[in-house]
């Protein structure tokens, strides 16, 4: 009801977009072919949990969509990908004897390993990029603390219930990144 209020107050095409993240969720589980059992939910988790959700959380309070929404959006992204991943990677032989053929099912534990990885550590990278618009954004740099530990964990060959431990570590570095960017970004 917010985001329809909130559509509704700025312009109704971003009612649109919502209906898209809405059809979004549905589709990634749902329907006749859901497209998360395809292998291209990392896709949509991109668009939708990183480019979306930061761009369009900026053009609803500055009524523009501007650069450094853009790039920040990017690092959001990429670590709302990662828990996506391990979560998969956790999953693959599961989902393989359920015929849900995710991208980690299709592309195997190694490759996955390396995927969580590049998003994560992507995700740093593009904070030097959007320090060049607000230097200070620099202090999400600190979020490699939490990163550490499940950033080892995948890489060290966890697999199964051993990577519940990695999934919640992405969870609390996927927080600690985007309040650390935020508050970056605002100073």
């Amino acid at each position: 009801m917010a985001g329809l209020v909130l559509a509704l107050a700025t312009t109704p095409w971003l009612l649109v977009v919502g209906a898209a993240c809405f059809a979004s969720g549905w589709f990634y589980s749902a329907g006749p072919r859901p497209y998360g059992h395809a292998g291209f939910g990392e896709i949509f988790v991109f668009v939708f949990f990183g480019l979306v959700a930061v761009i369009g959380t900026a053009y609803l309070s500055l009524g523009r969509i501007t650069v450094l929404a853009v790039t920040a959006a990017i690092p959001v992204g990429l670590l709302a990908t990662a828990l996506l991943v391990v979560n998969n990677l956790r999953d693959i032989e599961t989902d393989r004897r359920a015929g849900k053929n995710t991208l980690a099912v299709r592309t195997g534990a190694p490759a996955t390993r390396w995927f969580y990885a590049t998003c994560v550590i992507g995700a740093f990278a593009l904070v030097v990029v959007v320090a060049f618009r607000r230097p200070v954004a620099l202090i999400a740099l600190l979020a490699v603390v939490p990163a550490l530990p499940p950033l080892r964990r995948v890489l060290g060959g966890a697999v199964g219930r051993d990577l519940v431990t990695a999934l919640a570590g992405t969870g609390m570095l996927q927080l600690a990144f985007g309040v650390l960017l935020a508050v970056g970004i605002a100073l």
